[in-house]
């Protein structure tokens, strides 16, 4: 049975195949990253309540642009694996498992936007062009992990960023993390634990994220959705940008 560490290193090389796949076929890249600036702006438009409140503005902000935007991970991905021989080693079993169920999270996502990039008619992403590329890609149980998985991870930041002797460790690999050529994965993790820790408790947030991205799962998997006119359709497109 693989160990974590197996488990980590297998998620991100399922990343980096999907990568190798997009960068043989410039047209699959192309949408690709249209689905994924579009998915941004769902999600902003989705939480711009709390992206606009003090409480909750930074921790939406790093959901937004470390979870579901355009950015270019592959730097990041690659210093993260170079490191897992040493989390394995070095770091608790809550810990390990959080970075698996983060790694999971990003292979899973990788794989669901190649399949609804390959249903997108061009790089031109509208509410009608997603809701059909969204029924055609299916996978419904992958769906409710993805949901699942984000979930999980941030209830574990949220216990583990309580914990004084982790954060303060993390911020003294600051220098060594850079010297050894980490720091886009060094800022990831401090910029995750700096914002879980100055939400003050995470079960309102979480909750808030789990409720409504279920029910915007339910509208866009609601089969009357792709018949022109229905209340299913309008209720779909309503919550798209």
């Amino acid at each position: 049975m693989p160990n974590p560490g197996e488990r980590i290193l297998h998620h991100l090389s399922a990343v980096q195949s999907e990568r190798q796949r997009r960068d043989t076929a410039p047209a699959l890249q192309e949408r690709v990253l249209a689905l994924k600036t579009y998915q941004q702006r769902r999600f902003a438009r989705t939480y711009a309540d709390l992206l606009a409140t003090r409480r909750y503005r930074a921790v939406a902000r790093f959901f937004l642009d470390e979870l579901y935007g355009p950015k270019d991970f592959a730097e990041r991905d690659a210093q993260f694996a170079r490191v897992v021989p040493a989390l394995t080693r070095l770091f608790p079993r809550d810990v390990l498992a959080t970075v698996e169920a983060l790694a999971a999270l990003h292979a899973l996502s990788e794989s669901l936007d190649s399949t609804m990039a390959q249903a997108l008619p061009s790089a031109e992403v509208d509410g009608a062009a997603y809701l059909s590329a969204w029924q055609a890609c299916g996978r419904r149980a992958d769906r409710e992990r993805q949901v699942a998985l984000t979930v999980e991870i941030g209830e574990a930041l949220d216990v583990l960023t309580r914990r004084l002797l982790l954060r303060q460790s993390l911020r003294m690999m600051r220098a060594p993390a850079r010297a050894a050529g980490m720091a886009s994965l060094q800022s990831f993790l401090e910029t995750g634990f700096d914002t879980f820790h100055a939400m003050g408790g995470a079960d309102e947030f979480l909750g808030t994220v789990r409720t409504r991205e279920l029910a915007l799962m339910a509208a866009l998997f609601d089969a009357a959705a792709v018949t022109p006119g229905t209340p299913a359709r309008q209720c779909a497109l309503g919550q798209l940008p």
